[in-house]
């Protein structure tokens, strides 16, 4: 038997606004940054897909690069697609990147026409899809002109190849640049992707969360569990089959200094006060004040969603509680 979606799928996942656009987001997405490479356990990957989805999770995000190698996260979600999704394609929403390193030689990385329109071209072969619904340039250029990258945006969507324009690690000063030039040529960019987290405040500081609200366009955060620093996987030690312990390309243990894991301690302390785990509470307070349209979650095991599937259950922040995760993190 092939598979077969959960009937109950939409019964309690909440699905958010993308900004002002008619695009509606769920509100966790799941990321392909880590666990869907050629390394990976291809069955692992595969129930990580049919649980997100099962459970309303709409939203599969990738990027040319994920693995490794590079394009093998494409390569696996295409074959899941071929497999056993393809007649669920129009309940998904897949978006992919193009800007960081791809391939050698001048063309394959950065902001340049060529590049953006030669590596949509190599994610859609890759996924086996004709158009993704999000495509994405992944990181500013500063030495390409931000209208060329804007232009090939623009006729990205004029081609077919994507539905909406979304702009990843930008800060607010240079989004709004870009939004005022894909507004001119009537392309339909709706999403900010950026790093957000109790840990980084990124965000915050370089004007994007409030240049973003501003400008009605939507927000979705990765790492906002610090690459699993805000769980409970490091109170004890490093297991070995945690994202230190068995990758160590983006978290050593060298993030996980005696002060860290001490302010870990200290928001555990806060989120079992609240009667939830670190996990939930750290997604909860990404989203706390409606700014952020959805969270990207990772996960190495399909327990790890459902766990963060608790934070749809309503549990608002009390100021003194919101005031605590603060002494946490400044102490």
């Amino acid at each position: 038997m092939g598979y077969s979606a959960n009937d109950a799928r939409y019964n309690t996942m909440q699905y958010v606004r993308c900004g002002q656009s008619g695009l509606k987001l769920p509100l966790l997405s799941l990321g392909f940054w880590h666990n869907f490479g050629a390394n990976a356990d291809y069955d692992n990957a595969r129930a990580l897909c049919f649980t997100a989805f099962d459970s309303g999770i709409t939203h599969f995000d990738l990027a040319n690069n994920y693995g490794p190698p590079y394009g093998a996260a494409e390569t696996t979600l295409g074959r899941v697609l071929k497999e056993d999704l393809h007649a669920y394609r129009d309940e998904l929403l897949l978006s992919t990147k193009a800007g960081y390193d791809m391939w050698p030689g001048p063309y394959g990385d950065h902001g340049s026409r060529k590049y953006l329109m030669a590596s949509l071209d190599q994610s859609l072969r890759r996924l086996g899809v004709d158009y993704v619904d999000i495509f994405y340039h992944h990181r500013p250029d500063p030495e390409t002109p931000l209208e060329e990258t804007m232009l090939a945006l623009s006729d990205i969507v004029r081609q077919g190849k994507a539905l909406y324009i979304g702009i990843s690690n930008y800060d607010g000063q240079t989004m709004q640049r870009a939004s005022a030039l894909l507004h001119e040529l009537r392309c339909p960019f709706v999403i900010n992707q950026c790093r957000y987290s109790i840990f980084d405040r990124t965000i915050e500081q370089n004007g994007l969360k409030d240049a973003a609200k501003a400008a009605g366009k939507g927000i979705i955060a990765f790492s906002p569990l610090a690459q699993g620093l805000l769980t409970n996987r490091y109170l004890d030690g490093v297991p070995k089959d945690s994202r230190i312990g068995r990758d160590g390309r983006y978290l050593t243990e060298k993030n996980l200094t005696p002060e860290t894991l001490r302010r870990i301690r200290l928001l555990n302390d806060v989120a079992s006060a609240r009667g939830e785990s670190l996990a939930q509470m750290a997604l909860r307070w990404v989203l706390r004040d409606g700014a952020v349209t959805s969270v990207l979650i990772g996960a190495s095991h399909p327990s790890q969603i459902k766990e963060n599937l608790g934070i749809l259950a309503p549990m608002p922040f009390a100021p003194s509680e919101l005031a605590a995760i603060e002494r946490c993190v400044g102490e």
